[in-house]
């Protein structure tokens, strides 16, 4: 995102939005779309156990899907999208998966595109991407893609995590090809995420000294939570808030220390990431909404079934309904009173997280911390 893109279109639509946050007016469309294409994923993760999920019932899961027409009809009718995450599962399993980007370009046409992956599938992977790319780069080269390979630990740890032995190495060449396809296109963005969670906890100095003796320029971690995505609420993943805050300390402290040598684009998100990590310190300290959170009205979250969610977290218990059962209608989905009654519920701060999709929309609409991004990026120029 560039200043001009952030005055112009962004900022408009904070405004727009705290009012539909009070009730003020009820109709808006958002900046953010998630769009998890399938619920298959070959991972059996000790954070996640939608791979576990899809094993248990993979037909089932398969048939749910939606189709092509279908999704079409979706983008249509919601129109305009500024940021596009396409997720999983694994999104690279689904074979028409530039065919759903191509009706986004069309439909939603989104000015950037993230695409999160288990790099289980190196040459499909790149040979998808590189795919992807020509046809974003058909409707518009300047729009950014960026894949974003999964580490959460060094050799055999990030494979005991993952649940699937051999990936640390599938990794590595994943990294290898798509650092060629970095070099072939100059919209396309590596990066690497961690997910820090009581398994990896005090791992996280070696994974990211791993991360950046790879040459790669953009690298985040978020911390492991319970959603009902991942079908792990209950679970202890999530590292205690004193453990996190120190770990965050240090990690910020290399941030900024690479901070300058980066280029303009992994700048901008990684000083939007230090303000991400102070606020994931706040959330977990005060147990509550440290900042208005504003799902389901800036982001919404399709899942591959056409269940239309808030966010992830909420997910399947806070459902605000499914396209198939709006005719593929937004408007009459986000109008409906059980879209409503979600909206509500977040608006009252009876939840709270630190959702890292969520909280970047959240961080956009707080002046503060858009500030507080601003210097970041201006101090380490």
């Amino acid at each position: 995102m560039n200043a001009r893109d952030y005055i112009l279109e962004i900022v408009p639509k904070t405004l727009y939005y705290r009012l539909v946050r009070r009730n003020v007016v009820r109709h808006c469309r958002p900046i953010t779309l998630t769009f998890s294409v399938t619920g298959m994923c070959q991972s059996d993760c000790k954070t996640c156990y939608i791979g576990q999920e899809f094993k248990r019932r993979p037909e089932e899961i398969r048939n749910a899907e939606l189709r092509l027409d279908e999704i079409e009809k979706f983008f249509v009718s919601l129109g305009e999208t500024y940021f596009l995450n396409i997720s999983g599962g694994e999104p690279f399993l689904r074979n028409d998966l530039s065919d759903i980007v191509e009706l986004a370009m069309i439909h939603l046409r989104p000015r950037i595109l993230h695409i999160p992956t288990n790099a289980y599938l190196p040459k499909k992977i790149e040979t998808m991407t590189r795919d992807i790319l020509k046809i974003v780069n058909t409707h518009n080269h300047s729009i950014p893609l960026t894949v974003k390979p999964s580490i959460d630990g060094v050799g055999e740890k990030h494979d005991e995590i993952r649940g699937l032995p051999g990936n640390f190495k599938r990794l590595e060449e994943t990294i290898e090809r798509l650092k060629t396809v970095e070099k072939d296109y100059a919209n396309f963005h590596l990066e690497l995420g961690t997910v820090v969670s009581n398994f990896n906890v005090n791992d996280l100095d070696e994974i990211e000294d791993w991360v950046h003796k790879q040459g790669v320029q953009s690298y985040r971690n978020e911390i492991a939570e319970q959603r009902e995505e991942f079908f792990n609420i209950g679970e202890q993943i999530t590292p205690p808030n004193k453990v996190y805050e120190r770990l965050m300390v240090n990690f910020k402290k290399k941030v900024e220390e690479n901070l300058k040598h980066k280029r303009s684009l992994a700048k901008i998100t990684e000083s939007m990431r230090l303000a991400y990590y102070d606020l994931v310190v706040e959330i977990l300290k005060q147990k509550k909404q440290v900042i208005p959170c504003y799902a389901g009205i800036s982001n919404v979250h399709l899942n591959y079934d056409g269940d239309l969610w808030p966010c992830c977290v909420l997910g399947y218990a806070h459902s605000m309904g499914n396209i198939r059962d709006f005719d593929y209608d937004y408007d009459a989905l986000y109008n409906s009173q059980r879209a409503q009654d979600v909206r509500k519920y977040i608006r009252e701060g009876r939840c709270y997280c630190p959702l890292a999709n969520q909280a970047y929309s959240n961080i956009l609409m707080s002046p503060p911390h858009v500030l507080k991004t601003f210097i970041n990026y201006v101090k380490y120029t």
